[in-house]
């Protein structure tokens, strides 16, 4: 693939704005619509923002490190971006469909690329039921929240939390508790990426309990369901000597 009509974006932060104008003054600039690629200056936040922004767009986007956590982005650098593109992996990333119905009665949907977190809204411990495909696999966890993870998004909440890190090509989805309470020694379970998640909420008036999808939170839900949308691919673009693959091994020997 040739990559010869670039769209720089970035984040308003100062290091990300200097990237900016260096770029564009040595390379030009494309509008997003009309760029073979999409270079997003910034941290994870904003390469998880562009991801969702120019979802439609179909063009790959490669991140490159001007915020503060970069474990999606590449090293900046000003020089041979022409053929770094060129030499780049693509991966594509599948997205969590959240299907969110609140308490009073409306139903909300947004896409999480890293993961769908249930959490706890005041002091009280949240209550949930999971059920898998249809089946109820926990009729009761008391904890601070539950989320289900995409192998893309294993390494950042999900591991925060104890989950596992999962390879890109696992094919299967983590689910995670968050500082559970009961059951004390459940510590979450690995599933295909087929599956069915869906989370009913136990005394929501008494223990509410809100539902994020990356970017989207919604508060007082009662019942969330989550699965994979293969019908949805988003293309980034990583250096090979250091690409998203490598990464997800590299931080299981992290200190």
């Amino acid at each position: 693939m040739t990559y010869s009509r670039v769209a720089f974006v970035a984040t308003d932060s100062d290091p990300a704005q200097e990237g900016l104008a260096a770029l564009t003054a040595r390379y030009g600039q494309t509008a997003p619509e009309d760029a073979d690629v999409i270079v997003a200056l910034g941290g994870d936040g904003f390469m998880l923002e562009a991801l969702h922004t120019y979802m439609s767009l179909k063009a790959p986007i490669f991140g490159m490190h001007r915020g503060a956590v970069g474990f999606l982005m590449n090293r900046f650098d000003e020089g041979d971006l022409m053929n770094r593109l060129q030499l780049a992996k693509e991966v594509t990333l599948h997205p969590l469909r959240m299907t969110a119905l609140t308490a009073s009665g409306e139903t909300i949907e947004a896409l999480a690329i890293n993961e769908v977190s249930m959490l706890r809204e005041t002091r009280q411990a949240a209550k949930v039921a999971i059920f898998i495909d249809g089946r109820e696999r926990m009729s009761e966890l008391v904890c601070d929240g539950v989320l289900v993870s995409t192998p893309a998004g294993s390494s950042a909440y999900n591991l925060s939390v104890y989950g596992p890190v999962l390879p890109l090509n696992s094919n299967v989805l983590a689910l995670t508790p968050i500082s559970a309470f009961r059951p004390r020694r459940w510590r979450g379970a690995l599933l295909p990426h087929t599956a069915i998640v869906k989370f009913q909420v136990l005394e929501p008036d008494k223990r509410p309990v809100s539902a994020v999808a990356d970017r989207t939170e919604v508060r007082s839900v009662v019942e969330v369901t989550v699965r994979e949308d293969r019908a949805i691919g988003m293309r980034a673009l990583f250096d090979p000597e250091h690409n998203l693959e490598e990464r997800m091994v590299a931080e299981q020997f992290s200190p």
